[in-house]
């Protein structure tokens, strides 16, 4: 029997709703309480009093009443904890050792890294999936698909709320909450509260952040990459997040995003039907619009580059012809216009270095104003 994915109930939404409510009125009101304390020093005391207390009672409510609130409602994004999804119709997507490679897939989401068995589930689930793609037979290449790109689904999901457990915060998120949220774990870590889960946390970003490249590297091997990319180029709010995020965190999404700007480009070169070439272009734009900051403000990583200069080198020379595959002037001027703002924003970045692109998108915009005199 396969399984559905799981959808919010109401009964989370009620909590989340009335924490939003009660969130919102508290910013509302500290915003008035701002300017008085900004003159007088004692009701800026007592302001950050206020403040502590009411995060710190924010934190606690939920584990006394359990039945009630949902833990991940204090986080806009909750994951999923679905096991097993069939996300085709195809008997062979609903088969025993489809159920059994999806388990092993989800047990890998779950099982520490440092484990002992980590190794041993993700060495069982590696060969399995080798040996479905290795005998070339449809209907255990259809077992690969389906699963692979649950798995990827899933994987992307719980690192989103990984990503935003840690306090990510990028241009397109409100900065209060965000603000409100780092300021929550430091209290909680403070008195002692909470700190393991957000250590743990930080390792299971960072480690789900690999799983899910691993995945991608299994779903272009077995020549299911498509889907896959599609859904990386529409991860704006992880891409969102992420500018915020740790550096080693950055330095693994960078990876990530490289790894499918070079399969976008190809997706879009290889598809010979029309229709399907166009739906590619946006895809690929929209990727571009997701994560081009991310490769400008993640580029340094933390100990050592995260990529070599003739990995750089490439990946630049994919991006401009992404970019040039862009049709309409106002696509690339798009594309553009937001790599020029984030690659000067961030002074300690060279990187990527698309001038070229750059210079021809104006010159071609130029000799276009002129036709038109």
């Amino acid at each position: 029997m396969g399984m559905m994915e799981n959808t919010p109930s109401s009964i989370s939404v009620a909590p989340l709703l009335l924490r939003n409510l009660a969130t919102s009125i508290f910013i509302y009101a500290d915003k008035s309480f701002l300017s008085l304390a900004r003159k007088y020093k004692l009701l800026e005391i007592i302001r950050c009093i206020l403040i502590t207390f009411f995060l710190f009672i924010l934190r606690l409510l939920p584990s006394f009443l359990p039945s009630f609130f949902n833990s991940n409602s204090l986080y806009i994004y909750a994951p999923k904890k679905d096991n097993y999804v069939s996300a085709s119709a195809s008997p062979s997507a609903d088969s025993g050792i489809a159920r059994a490679l999806s388990q092993l897939l989800s047990i890998l989401n779950d099982i520490p890294v440092n484990s002992r068995k980590y190794q041993v589930v993700r060495s069982l689930a590696e060969r399995l999936i080798d040996e479905n793609h290795r005998d070339n037979i449809q209907a255990l290449r259809e077992v690969n698909r389906t699963v692979l790109s649950v798995a990827f689904s899933r994987t992307l999901g719980q690192l989103e709320a990984a990503v935003l457990e840690l306090g990510g915060c990028g241009d397109g998120v409100v900065p209060v909450p965000c603000r409100l949220n780092r300021i929550l774990r430091a209290v909680l870590t403070r008195f002692g509260l909470g700190s393991d889960e957000v250590n743990r946390s930080g390792i299971s970003a960072e480690k789900l952040a690999a799983e899910l490249l691993w995945l991608a590297e299994k779903l272009a091997a077995c020549g299911y990459i498509d889907d896959a990319v599609g859904k990386w180029a529409s991860a704006s709010n992880l891409a969102c997040l992420a500018l915020s995020a740790e550096p080693r965190l950055q330095s693994s999404l960078v990876k990530i995003s490289a790894f499918f700007f070079k399969h976008g480009k190809d997706l879009s070169l290889e598809e010979p039907e029309e229709g399907k070439k166009e739906e590619q272009r946006k895809t690929n734009k929209k990727m571009l619009v997701s994560w081009l900051p991310l490769l400008c403000r993640g580029s340094n990583g933390v100990d050592v580059p995260v990529m070599s200069l003739n990995e750089r080198a490439e990946l630049e020379k994919v991006l401009e012809e992404s970019i040039d595959m862009l049709e309409q002037e106002d696509e690339q001027e798009q594309v553009l216009s937001l790599w020029l703002h984030h690659f000067t924003y961030c002074s300690s970045a060279d990187w990527p270095n698309l001038h070229a692109s750059y210079a021809r998108w104006y010159n071609a915009s130029r000799k276009q104003l002129l036709l038109l005199q």
